[in-house]
């Protein structure tokens, strides 16, 4: 992860591919995920598990996407957990609090429940207390399955928000949204992004490096997000904190703090001048 700022953008790379892991390095996304699991067909799990010892590197560190608990390659992969080259684990098909403690107690640094059955979203809250938890995942494509049903923001909204709700209550870094399929369309990527950033996400997922500019653009403040914070801040200066109106509507201090994080973001992203 670049800095201190927590990643808006988490790339995979297929953990069978060694030749496109500094390739995904190099794409500009906050956070590379080496990918053992759905990426990985299941002969070529203990050659991928291989390709990755032999590249890792702790001045060069990755999160790693485990098998799941239960699976035959989840006590093998559990041994990647101490390595200095991993920053973190992504755990798929986390519904059980002592999955996440093996994994903690295996040595990972933090670690990433992929939430991706309803059983999952049900115990988010629980989750997100395991230990060494840094942020919660949505597995979209897998819960619409396991619930059989049509993947849309309506179908998911209830999901999406739990797992929001659920992050802020236990008091860790807002949940990563789930990949958009589109490879090629930003304007789709872009779009996927704004909605899950306004139901309180904090990063999504990417498949392909043709993504990451999207999602980054659409986690920056707008210019004209950022011209009305400008004028909340000055508004309240000039009233000396009383509630003031601002383009003709009433506002308070919770907007005021909303309008701060707006600028604050804006100069640790570097986000375009209005």
């Amino acid at each position: 992860m670049k800095g201190f700022m927590r990643a808006r953008s988490y790339l995979f790379v297929p953990g069978h591919r060694p030749e496109r892991f500094d390739k995904a390095l190099a794409a500009g996304a906050d956070a590379v995920i080496v990918d053992l699991e759905d990426a990985v067909g299941a002969a070529d799990k203990a050659a991928a598990r291989a390709h990755l010892l032999a590249w890792l590197d702790a001045a060069r560190p990755v999160y790693v996407r485990i098998n799941a608990a239960g699976s035959a390659w989840f006590e093998a992969d559990l041994a990647l957990c101490a390595h200095a080259g991993v920053a973190g684990i992504v755990l798929p098909k986390a519904e059980q609090v002592a999955d996440l403690k093996a994994v903690a107690a295996a040595g990972a640094r933090q670690i990433l429940p992929l939430v991706e059955s309803a059983l999952g979203v049900w115990n988010a809250f629980e989750l997100c207390l395991a230990p060494h938890v840094e942020r919660l995942v949505f597995g979209t494509i897998d819960f619409a399955a396991d619930l059989d049903l049509v993947e849309s923001r309506e179908s998911l909204l209830h999901a999406r928000s739990q797992l929001v709700l659920a992050s802020r209550v236990a008091g860790i870094a807002a949940p990563v949204d789930g990949v958009t399929v589109a490879v090629d369309d930003a304007a789709m990527v872009r779009s996927d992004t704004l909605h899950a950033r306004g139901l309180g996400f904090g990063a999504k997922l990417c498949i392909h490096p043709k993504q990451v500019a999207a999602v980054h653009a659409a986690f920056l403040p707008t210019p004209e997000e950022l011209a009305w914070a400008g004028r909340v801040q000055a508004a309240f200066r000039d009233a000396r904190g009383a509630a003031v109106a601002v383009d003709g509507k009433m506002v308070d201090r919770p907007v005021l703090l909303l309008a701060e994080r707006l600028l604050v973001e804006s100069t640790r992203r570097g986000a375009p001048e209005s």
